[in-house]
């Protein structure tokens, strides 16, 4: 029996859960709420590992696991394979969706951005900062949900994103135990 969850729950769940850590639970610490957040993703990934490698032989090496996660896992997650892997072969991987689902359909407040354009304090953020910020700790979750998946899978790791291409995403992650 397949059980899947529609992209709309998940979406709403997504931006109240970082609304609720980043608004309300650690409103004034922003790095608290991150690594929170970011530890979630980590229990969600671990678990989801778990699930869709049941039924699999463990596998052989290292390359083995990044391939599942780029094909097997993503496409569970997203509906489709990771556009691009790169390695150094030195522990550090480049995952690359060109489309990242869950930034697709991000946008921010025109009001709040008319609202920070007009202010005439220059102290204040920008509306592209804003916006970064606020895709910014939406990815903390993915990261997390990678960093899980490897680490249940053997390969405990440092995960980072990047979004300097709008709605494309790049993980980064290094090894630890290569």
């Amino acid at each position: 029996m397949v059980r899947e969850v529609s992209e709309s729950c998940v979406d709403s769940l997504m931006r109240e859960m970082i609304d609720s850590y980043s608004n309300r639970f650690y409103a004034d610490k922003p790095d608290l709420a991150a690594r929170r957040i970011e530890a979630i993703g980590y229990q969600v990934g671990h678990q989801l590992s778990e699930r869709y490698t049941m039924d699999r032989l463990r596998f052989n090496d290292h390359l083995d696991a990044i391939k599942f996660i780029c094909k097997d896992f993503w496409s569970e997650l997203f509906k489709k394979q990771i556009d691009n892997l790169k390695t150094n072969h030195r522990g550090t991987f480049v995952l690359q969706d060109n489309k990242f689902l869950w930034l697709a359909r991000m946008s921010i407040d025109p009001s709040s951005a008319d609202n920070v354009n007009s202010a005439e304090d220059n102290s204040s953020p920008s509306a592209e900062n804003i916006a970064a910020e606020a895709m910014s700790m939406h990815l903390y979750f993915p990261c997390g949900i990678i960093r899980g998946a490897l680490s249940n899978l053997g390969i405990p790791c440092a995960v980072s994103a990047d979004i300097s291409n709008l709605p494309a995403c790049v993980y980064l992650f290094d090894s630890l135990s290569l």
